[in-house]
């Protein structure tokens, strides 16, 4: 048990993830009593049991599960009669409190220019870990842009080289040209961030459109973009625009309509 309660110290010093899977009611024969646990990895390795065999195999896939969606969830087992789809013949019936542990989602701001800076300030007030990236090395640093997490002064197209991009990395392109965009977005297309948004007007993101679609960049992937940034507020000042911004983050992240509250 002591392992387990290391591993998950190691797992948040680390920024990874994980799931807990504890043994909350356990009645009857069952193979493990209330209190067990087993630490699931994504990687399909494990720390501790719940109880093995089919039990167990069944609640590693739920753990799976809950880590992709960030959602915690209880399974119920009746261990009777396996010809039902039962998961052994104990006789017993046993939940299992499935606990995703995740670490803070992570805003990548690409260009560290006005904007980006207020996006990193005010990320960082939000609680996430902010990224910041810029291929001018005199632009991306503590003393030009403070309070970032982590540095990366590199081309955009080879960020994803130094970067781990996860379905918890959120990608705000602040760039300062269609060009930078046009040659560096490929490869964050492809990439599994849960968001990828560029700043600009309809026309430059037209512009990005026709130089991504030159490069034989699909429709599908170009469709993950949102451009221009941001929820409409008539945003004018860097500040104001990034408010825009994390709002609609913030609406994806925890699945908001954007709607006014009134309505």
């Amino acid at each position: 048990m002591n392992n387990i309660y290391q591993a998950i110290t190691e797992l948040e010093k680390n920024n990874e993830s994980a799931a807990l899977c504890t043994v909350t009611k356990s009645e009857g024969s069952t193979p493990r009593h209330v209190g067990s646990k087993m630490l699931v990895y994504p990687d399909g390795t494990f720390i501790g049991t719940v109880g093995g065999g089919d039990l167990e195999h069944r609640v590693m896939d739920e753990a799976w599960i809950a880590i992709a969606e960030g959602t915690a969830r209880t399974l119920k087992y009746s261990m009777v009669d396996p010809s039902r789809g039962d998961p052994g013949v104990c006789g017993g019936t046993v939940e299992v409190f499935v606990e995703p542990i995740l670490p803070p989602a992570m805003i990548v701001v690409i260009g560290a220019g006005h904007v980006g800076k207020a996006v990193v300030h005010l990320a960082k007030w939000l609680g996430f870990r902010v990224a910041v990236s810029d291929d001018r090395e005199e632009f991306c640093n503590p003393e030009s842009v403070p309070g970032a997490d982590a540095y990366y002064p590199v081309e955009m197209g080879k960020l994803t080289e130094q970067l781990k991009v996860t379905r918890r990395t959120y990608l705000v392109v602040t760039s300062r040209g269609s060009n930078v965009d046009a040659k560096g977005l490929p490869n964050l297309l492809t990439s599994d961030a849960a968001y990828i948004g560029v700043i600009g007007s309809k026309r430059r993101w037209l512009t990005t459109v026709k130089a991504l679609k030159e490069q034989g960049v699909s429709e599908e992937l170009i469709g993950k973009v949102h451009s221009p940034i941001g929820l409409e507020l008539n945003a004018e000042t860097p500040e104001e625009i990034a408010v825009s911004i994390l709002a609609e983050i913030l609406m994806i992240k925890d699945k908001g309509t954007g709607k006014p509250m009134k309505e």
